[in-house]
């Protein structure tokens, strides 16, 4: 099944059968971005990545890949939380859930939220 068809049918069913805000991940070869988009509105609550990461945080500029979703994923959750938000949905975008986006919702419950 092709990735865009998978996206459509997984992004349906988080629209309409729950109210909590939706965490979307994307990747690009070199990079993994997050965002937190609230429903029905689309409003962008908070998003994270990992430029933002070296940017911030230039002890973790040799982390590549795994680890750097990982951190990628404790810093938004942590963010997140500030804003008092407890419970999301997880939007994988349509990636399976291994590697980079794995290792984000890790980070992600390593935080605190839960989804």
């Amino acid at each position: 099944m092709d990735l865009k068809r998978r996206r459509f049918r997984f992004r349906w069913k988080i629209k309409y059968l729950t109210q909590r805000p939706r965490l979307s991940v994307h990747k690009s070869n070199r990079y993994i971005y997050a965002q937190l988009i609230k429903q029905f509105t689309g409003e962008v609550l908070a998003s994270y990545d990992s430029k933002r990461l070296v940017k911030d945080h230039p002890e973790y500029k040799k982390e590549k890949g795994v680890k750097r979703a990982y951190y990628v994923g404790l810093f938004l959750g942590k963010q997140i939380l500030e804003k008092g938000i407890k419970q999301i949905v997880f939007d994988r975008s349509g990636y399976r859930y291994h590697g980079q986006v794995k290792a984000l919702a890790e980070g992600l419950r390593e935080a605190g939220l839960d989804f």
